[in-house]
């Protein structure tokens, strides 16, 4: 089964809720993310709810009444727990049953709303958690822009390595350090010695980094030993969220090499509390392009139906805050922007390539994009590519500069699709922020 264009993606769909039709919202009835949140300073359980506007519908409590019945009843039924992962093992049709039944139960008019409303809990008012239970985190590399950029200033001549252009590279990170809304400590480790053969140095990273990246739910998961298709893909990815996955360069650097990233990555990945439904971001697919001169992908990795929709297009921006610019009431700084669409892979070519050898997927599951960059300078995800490794620094409006991360620093990432004549669908943001390092 394969979502399509339904009665939830109508345009002219309005809520009862009046701030999701303001035009301005990051959901709209169109949207309708999923979450996991508490009152804010409670002791109540985290449970499953839904964005609409500026608020949120309790799903626990919805579930608790039982208002639907089918799939969509089982579905709903789910959510009564501390997660989404009970939700994401269903499957599609599950998630589309529910989906509708809410986008029911949301719009003006509906006869549910008398049930409903007492269980809003407005956003302003809450806290999040992650919203599945990460059993494994795989962090992809899938900006040919991005891996070129970086390429460059260490192999100039060769930026990228042979394999690039055939297999999407990744690597799997740690899951216990995926969060929402991080605040976390300047990473401490080894960094290279100051001449071949001397001790290396320890102490806090110099070089902190941001990465703008997208995150990828899986839903329903695979038997070890059985592949997901390419034909088959779609309907086992749940859904999107965004992903800032902070990097130490200067220990990435000393240590990658020769089994690839490890302490310089662990310390903190920071998620936005929202996971955006495939099925919502079904009318922002596009096609997916693969330049003429570059090596094709192998027939795993190849359709004509990818081709035509494996892309979406989410636009994507990185902010920075300092102490000083808060304590100045500045608004947050833009640093760059981009787009997945730009990707040289697809979400539905990681998953297809991830299992290709057998290996099972579980629902809640999460796959990083890795480093979203698009082809122009300013569209660099990380500061190693703004700054060019430290050696221009970026000039904030303020009066700072930054080559990377300062303590204090707190990062933004947002991310939305527009699309003429349709309501705008909206990720909500990561937000992270460095403390000083724990010494």
């Amino acid at each position: 089964m394969s979502t399509s264009i339904n009665e939830t993606h109508d345009p002219s769909l309005k809520s009862w809720v009046a701030s999701a039709n303001t035009g301005t919202s990051d959901f709209p009835v169109q949207n309708l993310p999923y979450g996991v949140f508490r009152r804010a300073g409670s002791q109540e359980a985290f449970r499953p709810g839904v964005a609409i506007g500026d608020q949120i519908l309790d799903l626990a409590a919805l579930a608790a009444r039982k208002p639907f019945d089918g799939r969509a009843g089982e579905a709903l039924a789910a959510c009564a727990g501390d997660s989404l992962n009970a939700l994401m093992a269903l499957g599609q049709a599950h998630w589309s049953a529910l989906r509708l039944a809410l986008s029911r139960a949301l719009r003006e008019g509906a006869a549910l709303r008398a049930e409903i409303e007492p269980l809003l809990v407005a956003q302003a008012d809450a806290e999040y958690t992650a919203p599945a239970r990460i059993g494994d985190y795989t962090d992809f590399y899938i900006s040919v822009h991005h891996a070129t950029a970086v390429g460059r200033q260490f192999r100039p001549d060769n930026p990228l390595l042979p394999n690039y252009k055939w297999v999407p590279i990744g690597y799997h990170g740690r899951a216990s350090s995926v969060g929402v809304n991080q605040r976390f400590p300047r990473p401490v480790g080894q960094t290279r010695p100051a001449a071949e053969g001397e001790t290396p140095q320890f102490g806090p990273c110099a070089r902190l980094d941001y990465e703008l990246e997208l995150g990828i739910f899986v839903g329903a998961g695979n038997a070890q030993g059985e592949r997901i298709p390419l034909a088959q893909a779609d309907s086992h990815v749940f859904g999107l969220c965004i992903l800032n996955d902070w990097s130490a360069r200067d220990i990435q650097a000393w240590e990658y090499q020769p089994l690839g990233p490890f302490l310089s990555k662990n310390f903190a990945s920071t998620i936005s509390p929202w996971i955006v439904t495939m099925e919502a971001l079904e009318p922002f697919r596009t096609q997916w392009k693969r330049d003429a001169a570059d090596p094709q992908p192998l027939p795993y990795l190849a359709s004509e139906a990818n081709r035509e929709r494996g892309a979406y297009d989410v636009q994507m921006e990185v902010l920075i805050t300092t102490e000083k610019s808060r304590a100045a009431k500045q608004p947050p700084a833009r640093l760059s922007r981009s787009n997945f669409r730009d990707a040289y892979w697809n979400v539905a070519q990681l998953i297809a390539h991830h299992t290709v050898n057998g290996c099972n997927l579980q629902p809640g599951d999460l796959l990083g994009t890795g480093t979203l960059s698009g082809p122009q300078p300013s569209e660099a995800g990380s500061l190693l590519e703004l700054s060019q490794g430290g050696k221009s620094p970026v000039e904030l409006p303020w009066g700072e500069t930054r080559a990377f991360l300062q303590d204090g620093d707190q990062i933004i990432i947002r991310a939305e699709c527009v699309k003429a004549g349709y309501p705008r669908i909206g990720f909500g943001e990561s937000s992270g922020t460095v403390l000083p390092a724990r010494t």
